[in-house]
């Protein structure tokens, strides 16, 4: 089965930009095509001559070294970099998000910052050097994150230790975010649904088990949008003869899709 390719980046070299997708796992083993390898990645990165950047993540995250090395080569670039959140930043994907110059946070985005986790077999003594470099892999995400948030170092062990995810105005307050970006009169729908999905999902435990959320996200998101459909079609006292039929709404669209 071929899976669809999340990971690119195009360059335009008339405007010298450059915009690279993160739609994927960072992983220093790429098994999908989706997944992302700080590798290959910064190898393309490094040889960007580009004044602008442009970084869309929608990532559950994965490997932390990964998305440093990724982050440190996003901030040595010469290159402005702004990075976006389009759907999901957790993890490590959060890291890659702060190498912004600019981080913009959209209004229905996820957020979500945990410490270091794995999984590991061995002996207590194995055990004891596995907890002792989480511990520093850790410390590596903090030090990220405390060169732009606006909050305590205390006050982000704290956030990290809840495992939850953030509204994008608290990305914003936290200073994970620069700004939250606008939304268009064309996205008014999807947004309506999105935040029905955000306040379903800070309910949901954030797991490494990504299969088990993935299955609740999608209930999440089927559910909203019947909710939202059922009101679209709620009828009103009938005034005047009914319209000529119009062309298939948004949330009709959206409802067939998921049929």
């Amino acid at each position: 089965m071929t899976n669809k390719k999340y990971y690119a980046l195009e360059t335009n070299e008339t405007e010298r930009t450059a915009e690279l997708m993160i739609f994927g796992d960072i992983t220093s083993w790429p098994w999908l095509e989706s997944d992302v390898s700080s590798y290959n990645l910064s190898q393309r990165l490094q040889g960007l001559d580009v004044d602008q950047i442009d970084v869309h993540i929608n990532s559950y995250g994965g490997e932390v070294a990964e998305a440093l090395a990724i982050y440190n080569t996003l901030r040595r670039h010469t290159a402005k970099v702004t990075t976006y959140v389009d759907g999901f930043a957790c993890s490590a994907a959060t890291i890659i998000f702060m190498a912004g110059d600019r981080r913009v946070m959209s209004p229905v985005g996820n957020f979500l910052v945990h410490p270091a986790s794995a999984y590991i077999g061995g002996n207590a003594e194995a055990l004891r050097r596995e907890a002792d470099n989480l511990d520093s892999i850790t410390e590596q995400s903090i030090t990220a994150y405390m060169q732009s948030i606006t909050k305590s170092r205390d006050e982000l062990v704290e956030l990290m230790a809840q495992e939850k995810f953030l509204k994008p105005e608290e990305v914003l307050e936290w200073g994970f975010a620069t700004e939250l970006e606008e939304l268009s009169e064309d996205d008014k729908a999807k947004q309506s649904v999105q935040r029905m999905v955000n306040a379903r999902l800070a309910d949901i435990p954030y797991k490494l088990e990504m299969v088990t959320n993935d299955e609740k996200i999608i209930e999440s998101v089927k559910e909203a949008i019947r909710e939202e459909f059922a009101k679209q079609k709620a009828p009103e006292p009938k005034t005047e003869p009914d319209p000529p039929k119009e062309e298939p709404s948004y949330m009709e669209l959206l409802m067939n899709a998921f049929k």
